[in-house]
């Protein structure tokens, strides 16, 4: 009997997982000092976006198959 595999806490807060897998972030340069940036690109930012394919296998270890 090993040891459990525990989440990654902070992997947790940042990622959501959908029901086909992929791995949905929020986007970045919305938290502040957004006010330089083009109507055009804080509408773009607005809502989560898929992770790269790169990093997905690691953020589902990190995540150990659990969504939250």
């Amino acid at each position: 009997m090993g040891t459990k595999i525990k989440t990654h806490k902070g992997t947790k807060k940042r990622f959501r997982l959908t029901a086909k897998g992929k791995a949905m972030h929020r986007q970045s340069g919305t938290s502040h000092l957004a006010g330089g940036l083009t109507k055009k690109r804080r509408r773009n930012l607005r809502g989560t976006a898929a992770v790269d394919t790169c990093m997905e296998k690691t953020i589902h270890a990190a995540l150990n198959g659990n969504s939250y």
